[in-house]
């Protein structure tokens, strides 16, 4: 028995992606294609790639891969670059957010722990020459990690345009009402 498996990966994956559709509603589209530094993804640029992101792991997962030798990543990887750069206002890159946030996220959450547990081999590690092995469980949380980073990024634009992001603005009210609560406390 586990105590961490398919629900609460879909649950915690919601999760990230709900503060992502946040800060993507916070930044008006006007600032849409803002770049942090010169040849990087414009904010647009980087919530469409963090919506598209988890793509690679369905295809992997539904396909019930096992090896990822046998992946054409260059096919693969056209195929999304080719999505990525379909331009999108803001709405569409909200309803995109949402969509496909939720495709991945319900599509884990019915997975089994045996699923879950089986491993796949991936040239991918500190040693090419050696086969790497990991859980699918261990890939499914790969989305999720990849758009907390992009998500760290995004936060870092905010405040270059001059947006406080939700979850200072949430953790600065928590801060009043509890130094308002302790003022109320020394009365």
């Amino acid at each position: 028995m586990t105590y961490y498996g398919a629900k609460q990966l879909a649950a915690s994956f919601r999760t990230v992606r709900k503060n992502t559709i946040q800060i993507a509603e916070d930044i008006p589209e006007g600032k849409y294609d803002f770049r942090p530094a010169p040849d990087t993804r414009s904010v647009g640029q980087t919530l469409v790639h963090i919506a598209l992101s988890p793509r690679f792991q369905l295809y992997v997962h539904r396909n019930g891969i096992t090896d990822l030798k046998t992946v054409n990543f260059p096919a693969l990887f056209q195929e999304l670059t080719a999505d990525e750069a379909k331009p999108r206002n803001k709405a569409e890159i909200v309803s995109l957010l949402k969509s496909s946030g939720e495709e991945f996220a319900t599509y884990v959450e019915g997975l089994s722990e045996e699923f879950l547990a089986e491993q796949v081999t991936t040239p991918f590690g500190p040693d090419p020459s050696v086969a790497n092995v990991r859980s699918r469980f261990e890939m499914l949380l790969a989305p999720k990690e990849h758009e907390m980073h992009h998500r760290g990024q995004l936060m870092v634009a905010q405040r270059m345009i001059g947006v406080v992001p939700h979850l200072t603005r949430q953790m600065q009210q928590r801060m009043a009402q509890a130094q308002a609560a302790a003022g109320q406390q020394q009365r």
